[in-house]
């Protein structure tokens, strides 16, 4: 997985469930990318 140890805790948490989160998730990702 990209870019995990920049999200919270709360955040891997949701990501590790399905995989299909990493689809609509790499979108949200993406954007806050800039501000992490």
């Amino acid at each position: 997985r990209h870019i995990l140890t920049k999200k919270s805790t709360k955040r891997k948490r949701h990501l590790r469930e399905p995989s299909m989160v990493a689809a609509c998730d790499s979108a949200m990702v993406r954007r806050m990318l800039p501000y992490s």
